[in-house]
């Protein structure tokens, strides 16, 4: 199962989290989050490099064993503009541009071929899909042919990040073949319910507001808790 954790953005609290059972950290770009990359103070600089620290850490508690690789960098925007994205994934090293708006095919299309393999090769794509019904995990249709992965996320006033659930069992309608996480108000007392989940395309959780201590900072004994639960 993938693990994401999502809303990062203070170094030290990058770094702890990079050191847990995870796949990716995400890093919102988008203005009007409370999680906003650029907020970050002038003191800490920009996304620290945890890779070597993270790989360290692993090596030694498996020692004979083959290391798993530092977690994957998702940058996160809301119908931003190409340039802005391409900067992003140039300057913080980004393996994943997530589109939580409402971004077309060809625009998704024109990026890709923007970013890959000159600035970036093999990047990879997400597209979040706000749903409550089974016709809006319908919407996956118009994305088929332009994304590696589908992140499905409670439908709200707000671009993620509200700490609403939706009911999971609308995923059932999905009957394409590209992977998804599932997002939305996933929390400490969800363990049951996440291992409990079965659907072929699902490949894992996106986990965010739930497990901060305030806007940006997560709680690492909370998330790593919930983390090995999740993996048992």
């Amino acid at each position: 199962m993938i693990i994401k954790v999502c809303g990062l953005r203070e170094p030290d609290n990058i770094r702890a989290v990079a050191s847990l059972d995870v796949d990716m950290i995400g890093f919102i770009f988008y203005p009007e989050s409370s999680r906003y990359v650029q907020m970050i103070s002038s003191r800490a600089g920009i996304i620290p490099d945890y890779s070597q620290d993270r790989l360290q850490q692993i090596k030694a508690a498996n020692t004979g064993t083959a290391p798993r690789y530092a977690p994957s960098r998702v940058g996160v925007f809301v119908d931003d503009m190409p340039q802005n994205i391409v900067t992003r994934v140039y300057n913080y090293r980004l393996d994943y541009v997530q589109l939580h708006g409402d971004e077309s095919p060809v625009m998704i299309d024109n990026l890709r071929r923007t970013i890959d393999p000159d600035i970036h090769r093999n990047l990879k794509i997400i597209k979040s899909l706000n749903v409550r019904t089974e016709e809006d995990v319908q919407k996956w249709r118009d994305y088929e042919n332009c994304v590696d992965m589908f992140l499905f996320d409670t439908q709200c006033d707000t671009f993620g990040g509200s700490g609403a659930q939706f009911d999971w069992n609308i995923l059932q309608s999905y009957d394409g073949h590209i992977p998804f996480l599932l997002s939305g108000g996933i929390g400490p007392d969800d363990v049951e319910r996440v291992k409990a989940f079965r659907h072929p395309m699902f490949a894992g959780i996106d986990l965010n507001s739930c497990f901060e201590i305030s806007p940006a900072v997560k709680d690492v004994d909370q998330l790593k808790a919930f983390i090995s639960a999740v993996r048992a």
